[in-house]
């Protein structure tokens, strides 16, 4: 895989957030990333490690999740080509949750020391990844209200018209009535806060009602305006305009 090819998706994701200036861009690009394949449900970072490198997601997904005592996770948010989310590890040196993959994917690891040469340098660059990492915040502030106020219907499909919101920053085009959603019924229930059978009677009833189709680690848009009423999604939060 190529340079171009490495940082196209970080680049796309941080000027769609921030406003860098040619330099910014040639310094993002010369960034040493080592390159890596990872399977898919594999932790690249865990709860009470301290890495020394960051992660960028060049092709596949990701989640962040915390799991209790008793071993019930929580999925608390996905990640997608052009992001980094273990940024946070460069500041607050032990990790507090997981990092994994949701299906095969191909990472970039970048090292603290490098990420901190570039911040310094590029004051821009670190606007840019402090600007990232405070819509990090706000999609969290999100899915706090999803999960504890939204009904389980209304709960899925705002997460998955978030994931296509986001998506669509990435690569560009118009809003696709079917999109990739990689969650099994059981990650689905995780990042509900529902149980996997009652995740799977949600995803009947969107399809029984004519709504969506979740199935196959896809999202089948049947009906956008009757999507949109039970969603009630404002992507405010996502922060995609640099100006705004």
């Amino acid at each position: 895989m190529d340079r171009d090819s490495v940082v196209a998706s970080l680049l796309r994701r941080l000027e769609t957030v921030s406003k860098l200036d040619p330099a910014d861009i040639a310094a993002i690009r010369s960034l040493p990333i080592a390159v890596r394949h990872w399977a898919g449900a594999r932790a690249i970072v865990s709860d009470g490690e301290r890495p020394s490198e960051c992660c960028l997601i060049i092709e596949g997904f990701c989640i962040r999740s915390k799991s209790t005592e008793a071993g019930q996770r929580q999925i608390l948010s996905i990640h997608i080509p052009g992001d980094i989310p273990d940024l946070q590890s460069l500041h607050l040196h032990r990790m507090d949750h997981d990092l994994s993959t949701l299906v095969p994917s191909t990472l970039g690891f970048i090292s603290h020391a490098s990420l901190r040469t570039l911040t310094h340098a590029r004051p821009n660059v670190a606007d840019a990844l402090w600007r990232d990492t405070l819509i990090d915040a706000a999609i969290f502030r999100e899915w706090i209200v999803n999960v504890g106020q939204r009904p389980a219907p209304a709960r899925l499909v705002h997460i998955a018209l978030e994931l296509r919101r986001r998506l669509l920053s990435v690569r560009g085009g118009t809003e696709p009535a079917t999109f990739e959603f990689p969650l099994t019924q059981e990650q689905i229930g995780e990042a509900l806060g529902i149980t996997p059978v009652h995740a799977n009677r949600i995803i009947r009833q969107l399809r029984e009602d004519g709504i969506v189709d979740v199935s196959r680690g896809q999202v089948h848009v049947l009906d956008e305006t009757r999507l949109a009423e039970l969603a009630q999604f404002d992507d405010r939060y996502l922060h995609q305009d640099p100006a705004a």
